[in-house]
């Protein structure tokens, strides 16, 4: 199915604060001097209207339904993984606003899914998932992320532009907390595009470190600064991922594996990661 890619959308200056139309984030601690930079959630990948091939969309809310579709339709897409027997893992704003939600295992098959609870503040969806959707990836067991390690990116971006199948991208961890020093996310170097948002970010033993969520608007600080800002993305710490889900009674498994390459990686990541669609 082709699918129209919708831009992401103007990056505001001022707090960070709810309500923007790509999703939510928090303001910064109180006393920072002058305004802060805000940013959107990566933008989930919308369908095209019938027939034409992928075009450029107009931005809007992720999983909102866009003009032209109806009941039954998907209006996005995402990634997500598995991290417990029938039970998956993504970002709030991939499945906000869905009347129903499918997901693609490996395989092919489109499966039913339903999503069980979510953190509008941590950007997080806990989903059921069929039990044979893929096995669980485990988490780190040493929460102890140092600037400079090499990660893995694994998820479905620009879905109907690229490959069908699934993308990894390799970077660094780049800082240990995100914009205006989001204390729950890290700033990482690999690659993301719209359609990554809740796929696994993966330490180089295969091993969960956190969940991709979103990327500096580089357009618009080139346009403000004069400067191109290079690979500066963000995913929520596994750390915040692990206290969700226990909070919500899924307890995934810890592990601390050999290091790998990167191919060995995606290996380890591929019959877990989900293509997650938002059906209108």
């Amino acid at each position: 199915m082709h699918r129209r890619i919708a831009l992401l959308p103007a990056l505001l200056l001022g707090l960070i604060a709810g309500g923007d139309a790509m999703g939510q984030g928090k303001p910064p601690p109180a006393g920072g001097g002058g305004p802060q930079t805000q940013f959107p959630p990566l933008p989930t990948t919308k369908p095209p209207p019938l027939p034409p091939g992928p075009q450029a969309g107009v931005p809007g809310k992720p999983g909102a339904p866009q003009p032209g579709t109806g009941p039954g339709r998907m209006v996005s897409s995402g990634t997500g993984f598995v991290v417990a027997s029938g039970r998956a893992l993504t970002n709030h704003h991939v499945i906000e606003g869905c009347r129903s939600v499918q997901v693609r295992v490996p395989g092919g098959a489109d499966r039913p899914a339903r999503v069980i609870t979510s953190d509008r503040d941590r950007d997080l969806a806990l989903v059921e998932v069929p039990a044979d959707a893929g096995p669980p990836l485990p988490f780190r067991r040493d929460v102890n992320v140092r600037r400079g390690e090499g990660v893995v990116t694994y998820g479905f971006p620009l879905a109907g532009l690229l490959s069908s199948g699934p993308t990894l991208t390799t970077g660094e961890i780049s800082a240990l907390a995100g914009l205006a020093d989001n204390q729950r996310q890290y700033q990482i170097s690999a690659p993301v595009q719209p359609g990554n948002s809740g796929g696994p970010l993966l330490d180089m033993s295969g091993q969960v470190v956190g969940v991709i969520v979103s990327k500096l608007n580089a357009q618009r600080i080139a346009q403000r600064t004069g400067d191109i800002p290079q690979n500066v993305n963000f995913a929520v710490k596994g750390t915040e991922a692990l206290a969700f889900l226990r909070a919500n009674g899924v307890n995934p498994t810890l592990a601390e594996q050999p290091v790998r390459t990167a191919a060995e990686v995606g290996e380890i990541a591929h019959p877990s990661t989900l293509f997650v669609r938002c059906m209108g």
